[in-house]
């Protein structure tokens, strides 16, 4: 007998509005997550804080664990502090290091993990990854679905504008994502996931083609859902194939190759998605994504973010070796160092007239 349907690993509820973080103890009682309140709160020592003021009294039998980065090690000492506890559930309260070391936590003890975001810097609030940093570098380290996630829209106002605009690189960046997953289907045979890669791609299309902007709570939204969606369409694929391609590795050789002048995640992925597009022929594209990435007030161009032409070039012929096994347009085209950078002078040349 055929399979006719599947399951899908996410979430029991997403909770995307203003307001949201004043429900949160009745949310968690009313899905059964939490009826008891015994939770174990992971939060930052800078914003956090404020937090725990804030929700404490409506918060009673929970317990509250400062972290201090985003390290691999920080997820582990979290873990050893709250195993034996008897807690219902981790909730990881804050930006994107935050919530993947509680991830990364609650698998090690094996609860449940409710991901409240007080930023939407990156698709991590709801990805079944903890991306962690660790003696080699970063690494990014498998986990359970979020089973909850809460996103206020007014905590997120009150965030640096700058995390709004990562997110919006990150979302914009699976279109490129999912165009080099299907290219490593046609030339490779690679197995895509159709519906993985119809939910990313539609959540980038969606922040794409949005009128709003970082301010307008109609735009918040659609960003918020579309960083939801793209986290559960890894899930679905198993793999983070929907949302990391080219621009991705991209991103990955910003960091390595210049580790105390790298931008944010969203700036890199945005501008390597651009890029990217430009490189597979998709002109048209790659000329919106640069339109809506400069209203937005992101980086187009590499000297946008305080680095040359030809450092932008060196990255780009290095980024291959940063996901060996991966197959995406570089290494589809696996330019020389010279072709990289007459592409990029033409890119830059179309871009800027």
């Amino acid at each position: 007998m055929p399979v006719l349907t599947r399951l899908i690993p996410s979430p029991v509820v997403v909770d995307i509005r203003g307001g949201a973080l004043d429900d949160l103890a009745g949310l968690l009682a009313d899905q059964r997550i939490s009826s008891s309140g015994k939770l174990a709160v992971a939060i930052s020592g800078g914003s956090g804080r404020v937090l725990r003021e804030r929700l404490s009294p409506v918060l009673p039998g929970a317990h509250w664990y400062q972290v201090a980065d985003g390290t691999i090690d920080s997820a582990v000492r979290l873990a050893d502090e709250i195993k034996g506890n008897r807690y219902d559930a981790v909730v990881g309260l804050g930006g994107g290091k935050i919530i993947d070391v509680a991830k990364y936590a609650a698998a090690r003890v094996g609860m449940p993990m409710v991901a409240v975001a007080t930023n939407l810097s990156h698709d991590g609030l709801c990805s079944p990854v903890a991306t962690l940093d660790n003696d080699n570098g970063r690494g990014s380290y498998g986990v359970p679905t979020p089973i909850a996630v809460v996103i206020d829209l007014d905590i997120i106002r009150e965030a640096p504008t700058r995390f709004v605009r990562s997110g919006i690189g990150d979302a914009v960046s699976n279109i490129s994502c999912v165009a080099d997953w299907e290219l490593a289907h046609d030339v490779k045979g690679e197995e895509i996931d159709g519906l993985a890669a119809a939910m990313a791609r539609q959540a980038g299309e969606a922040v794409l083609r949005h009128p709003g902007g970082v301010g307008d709570d109609a735009f918040l939204k659609v960003l918020a859902e579309g960083l939801v969606l793209t986290g559960i369409s890894m899930s679905v694929a198993g793999d983070s194939r929907p949302a990391s391609g080219a621009c991705h590795e991209i991103n990955h050789a910003f960091d390595l190759l210049y580790p105390k002048r790298a931008a944010s995640h969203g700036e890199q992925v945005g501008l390597g998605a651009c890029f990217a597009m430009y490189l597979r022929g998709a002109r048209e594209e790659s000329l919106l994504m640069v339109t809506t990435l400069r209203r937005h007030g992101l980086p187009v161009l590499p000297e946008d973010i305080g680095f040359t032409a030809d450092e932008f070039v060196q990255a780009v012929d290095y980024a291959p070796q940063t996901r060996p096994g991966r197959f995406t347009i570089l290494e589809h085209l696996n330019l020389s160092t010279d072709q990289i950078r007459d592409a990029y002078a033409d890119y830059a040349k179309t871009i800027s007239s």
